[in-house]
């Protein structure tokens, strides 16, 4: 079969997903009124975005993040919009003993939880891998470990509730990206985990929705500035990917691709023509600015 016969077959299974997608139910904000939900990585960017639509709907929050004082801003802004209630908790996903916490203090909040949006990432650095393996083993306990220990610490609450699960994560954890080598394996762990958890969710009729969120450039303050000057492609926007997110959790979709053709034609291509999605992801970058550092 020839490249170009391989890209029409994806091409019309595209087409064909998305009218099958179209057809099922369609998302309401009244579906998040009420609902107890947690939001990790809530200060900035993406997971603050998700707390302002969520606020917008009704829902009772629960935020996290390092910065208290922008925390605290948030929630202001939370309860402005119309949340049920607001509340936060500070500190770093590095320490499992937090993310446990984070769990308990939803349960002594509300007793129950209904939604449990995974968002927040170590900071990383954007050149080619240096080698540092105490690098690697931080981001994985951030990115990677403390996902699976709130989940562990969720999940008696979820299956109470017949709750979701949403995992924020990026075309890097479905395909190899340069410059991002400690990222993107944490990110590869993400979707093993889950993809595997959500197996056996449906074989032992576990009423818990894993909705897995594949990501491309946004424009968020942290991304702009990793790649200002080093990627040519251009970002899309944080407020309208925040609200693609909490649609595809309440509608407890498998995976949510942002934007859409800009992501899913990559990963249904990436197996097919390798060496070519390979070609096309490295013209995005300026070579040039990355010798530089």
């Amino acid at each position: 079969m020839s490249l170009l016969q391989k890209i029409l077959i994806s091409l019309v299974g595209m087409v064909l997903a998305f009218y099958f997608y179209s057809g099922k139910e369609e998302f309401k904000p009244e579906m998040l009124k009420g609902k107890r939900v947690i939001v990790t990585g809530a200060s900035t960017g993406i997971g603050e975005q998700i707390a302002y639509h969520l606020a917008r709907m009704g829902s009772h929050l629960l935020i996290t993040a390092r910065t208290e004082a922008q925390l605290q801003q948030v929630v202001a802004q939370c309860l402005e919009l119309g949340a049920a209630s607001a509340r936060y908790i500070n500190g770093s996903m590095e320490d499992m003993k937090f993310a446990q916490a984070v769990v308990k203090k939803a349960e002594e909040l509300w007793g129950s939880l209904d939604m449990l949006i995974l968002n927040h990432i170590g900071k990383s650095y954007f050149n080619y891998f240096d080698w540092d393996i105490r690098h690697v083993q931080k981001l994985m306990d951030i990115n990677f470990l403390s996902y699976v220990t709130m989940t562990i610490s969720a999940l008696p609450m979820l299956k109470n509730s017949g709750g979701s699960i949403v995992v924020v994560s990026s075309m890097a954890g479905k395909i190899g990206f340069p410059f991002t080598v400690t990222y993107s394996a944490t990110k590869f762990a993400l979707h093993g985990f889950f993809s595997s958890l959500r197996q056996e969710f449906v074989m032992q009729n576990t009423n818990v929705s894993i909705t897995l969120c594949i990501l491309g450039l946004i424009n968020t303050e942290s991304a702009m500035k990793a790649v200002s000057g080093r990627f040519t492609s251009p970002p899309a926007p944080k407020e309208e990917c925040a609200l693609e997110i909490i649609k595809g959790g309440a509608l407890r979709q498998r995976e949510v691709y942002y934007r859409y053709m800009d992501t899913k034609i990559f990963t249904v291509l990436r197996d097919w023509a390798p060496e070519f999605i390979d070609y096309l992801i490295r013209k995005n970058y300026n070579m040039d600015n990355l010798k530089q550092d």
